[in-house]
């Protein structure tokens, strides 16, 4: 241990994160922490690799903390040690769930809680460890770690409703809402990543309501999961014949498809026709399921993207293997079906099926959709829709995030009607309002019953039609919009002429969201030290705009005392009000290692009759003063922690980790130069610099070109154009 202690010590990191990763490494060497959770558990054979391979900036990372609660629960990589995700990690977080159900319904004579589960299965595709040794966690599936999580529950004495094992089937995220509540239970858990990395895992833990705990709940719940020592579990091969498990009623399961269909208010299916896709992943049975009862029919009105039907754990054919409807090329499969078909409506879900994304036909083309797009014009949807049908509330209302577009304040509040619009970011807040609105009445002076209620929305594609369930819900919109695109279709229009029309009549407003992805410990203490300076020293300017006002969500004489820890954690947000109508918020995310920006610049309406043409150039302007904002406030965020990078950098994909960034323009592009000089001089091919440039971005993970292609391209852009600077793009198009 001494070799290793001095090989942790090595890496620039306090002092007390090299001690906790010592301290467990040490740990998890001599006592398997994986024995009976999974067979076989014999893991630390990979450990030694790594130490031997001195891969001591991953061992950190992988052993310097217990993995914390986040948004609902435990996500991020699987595997080996405390800060991972494996069946130990797991399984101490159903224990301390299991406890924490114990502590807060003490005169419950039996409590219940729904265990669902999602397509994964751990291919270590990222090559964390060495392919070539025995490793436990391959083809470790979210359905093994769930029955990790039934053996936990069961042998505390809960029962536990899941799916049996001989149906090949999935319960998403919303349906888990949804059976939480019908079945009376009280908690639940769903073992998923959502739209992460294929390699990723975790666990979503719901409460009674159906939502998820928010401050201080969540942290009582998180101190009991940290001070677990012991998991007592059942066998997993007795479960089935446990009185304790309970298959999931097939009645109930309907009762959620029968609840998203009756959101409908004209069941005139018409002739507009759907492309769907569920990025492998479990929307297929839901969003899929809803548009076909509702009569669109299947290779006529319904087309599914064949190729991505198939659950499947590696999202193969899903661009950068990011099965996540908010990253455009992701739909790209998607688009071409459309295409294929003339689709009025691409729609998209990600493996869990709560996210829904897509885009809309515009004439010969396909425009992408954003979540915040979604979320304006359903909201004016809806609201015209019950209008007119005459079930419109008095004073309707809408709930959104702060960090979601006030488009949506506009469309509601000329129906006369009122959003409670700043939230943290989590549909738990929404969760949360409406619990409160159902228990007393109102929410923090805003008078409204359940009854009121007409969407709540995230800008992360999180959209909500019914308070029947307590978390985003792709299923429920997807039916409003499906029913919204065949009234515009009759009419001669699709959901696209639609948005620009919301836009020309409310306002065009302009959102982006940009992130930075810093992985491990150093990334983790460069994100904390980002919002500490901006905090410290607070910027008077950014991007030539003057800073008008700040609302830092840890002002406790503005915002109140923080009532946990878990509160400070989420209240980790700070916003500035710039000159010219620019908003710019900042905040650490609580699900993937990465900050990120929303910036906001929301215009005046031109008016419904402007054209097309007037709208477009508006919009263009609009959203160039808008990069070029984000671009300005990177280079800022960046610069305190001492990293600068060229203005082509910015246009490098959000989904590449800052690390990736820095070296593509450090050595990457300076090697790519001498590669292709090597070519003109006739001593190396161009088919070698192509597998030269494969080989050095293989790191950056699948489709690694595409990643880059924008960043590469301003690069050239920004240089004097030469035979050496076409060779380079040739290249890099792999063009002869």
């Amino acid at each position: 241990m001494i070799a290793i202690r001095e090989g942790l010590a090595s890496i620039d990191l306090p002092e007390e994160i090299l001690r906790s990763a010592a301290n467990n490494l040490e740990e998890w060497l001599q006592t398997d922490k994986l024995q009976g959770l999974v067979a076989p558990s014999e893991y630390r054979h990979l450990l030694k690799n790594l130490i031997e391979k001195k891969q001591f900036d991953l061992l950190i990372d992988s052993f310097y903390q217990v993995i914390p609660f986040g948004t609902g629960g435990r996500r991020g990589s699987v595997g080996i040690g405390p800060n991972r995700i494996n069946p130990y990690t797991i399984a101490s977080s159903i224990q301390g769930h299991a406890a924490y159900l114990h502590l807060r319904f003490p005169d419950k004579e039996q409590l219940k809680v729904v265990l669902a589960w999602d397509v994964r299965r751990f291919h270590d595709l990222r090559k964390t460890y060495a392919a070539d040794l025995p490793n436990p966690l391959i083809g470790l599936s979210s359905k093994d770690l769930a029955l990790t999580a039934a053996s936990v529950y069961t042998a505390a004495g809960i029962i536990v409703y899941m799916l049996p094992d001989e149906l090949d089937d999935y319960v998403s995220t919303p349906e888990l809402s949804f059976l939480i509540r019908h079945l009376e239970a009280q908690g639940g858990v769903n073992i998923s990543a959502s739209h992460n990395h294929p390699d990723d895992n975790g666990s979503k833990f719901y409460n009674h309501e159906g939502g998820q705990e928010i401050p201080p709940d969540d942290e009582t719940l998180a101190k009991i999961v940290e001070e677990i020592s012991e998991i007592q579990t059942a066998s997993r091969y007795d479960l089935r014949k446990s009185d304790l498990v309970l298959e999931i009623p097939a009645d109930a399961r309907k009762g959620y498809i029968d609840m998203n269909l009756g959101l409908r208010l004209n069941k005139e299916v018409g002739n507009a026709k759907f492309v769907f896709t569920g990025l492998h992943g479990i929307g297929i049975n839901t969003v899929g399921r809803c548009l076909e009862e509702m009569g669109y029919v299947p290779e006529k009105q319904l087309f599914i993207v064949e190729e991505q039907r198939k659950f499947e754990s590696e999202f193969h054919t899903v661009k950068f293997r990011s099965p996540n409807p908010e990253v455009p090329e992701s739909l790209e499969l998607g688009i071409e079906r459309a295409r294929q078909v003339g689709a009025d409506l691409l729609l998209a879900t990600d493996p869990d099926a709560d996210r829904l994304g897509g885009a809309a036909r515009d004439g010969d083309r396909y425009a992408f959709v954003s979540g915040n797009e979604f979320a304006a014009v359903l909201t004016r949807y809806r609201l015209e829709s019950l209008q007119k049908a005459g079930q419109l509330p008095k004073q309707p209302l809408a709930i959104k995030t702060q960090v979601t577009t006030e488009l949506i304040s506009r469309v509601v509040e000329a129906h006369n009607g009122v959003v409670i619009g700043d939230l943290l970011v989590g549909f738990k807040y929404v969760a949360a309002v409406l619990a409160a609105l159902e228990n007393t009445g109102q929410y923090r002076g805003v008078k409204a019953s359940i009854k009121d209620f007409i969407i709540a929305t995230e800008e992360s594609h999180g959209l909500m039609m019914t308070p029947a369930v307590r978390d985003k819900d792709a299923a429920g919109a997807a039916v409003v919009l499906a029913e919204m695109t065949s009234e515009l279709h009759a009419a001669g229009l699709t959901p696209y002429d639609y948005l620009i029309e919301t836009y020309k009549l409310y306002g065009y407003h302009s959102n982006t969201v940009r992130s930075t992805v810093m992985r491990g410990a150093m990334g983790s203490a460069a994100i904390s030290r980002i919002q500490q300076l901006l905090r410290e020293d607070i910027p008077k300017e950014i991007g030539g705009r003057k800073v008008l006002q700040i609302s830092d969500y840890w002002d406790e004489s503005r915002y109140g005392p923080f009532v946990s820890e878990t509160d400070k954690s989420s209240r980790n947000l700070i916003t500035y009000f710039l000159e010219g109508g620019v908003k710019a918020t900042i905040r650490p995310s609580g699900t993937e290692p990465k900050n990120k920006v929303y910036v906001e610049l929301a215009a005046k309406p031109l008016g419904k009759d402007a054209s097309r043409e007037e709208f477009e150039s508006h919009r263009q302007q609009i959203d160039k003063e808008v990069k070029q904002f984000s671009n300005s406030f990177l280079q800022k965020m960046l610069a305190l922690i001492d990293i600068s990078l060229p203005e082509y950098a910015f246009e490098l994909s959000d989904l590449l980790p800052l690390t990736s960034k820095i070296h593509f323009c450090e050595q990457f592009l300076p090697e790519f130069e001498s590669q292709t000089e090597d070519c003109l001089a006739g001593t190396i091919p161009q088919e070698a610099v192509s597998s030269w440039i494969d080989e050095s971005l293989k790191s950056y993970g699948s489709d690694a070109r595409a990643l880059v292609n924008k960043g590469f391209e301003a690069y050239c852009t920004g240089v004097q154009q030469s035979g050496q600077i076409q060779l380079m793009q040739r290249i890099f198009m792999d063009q002869d």
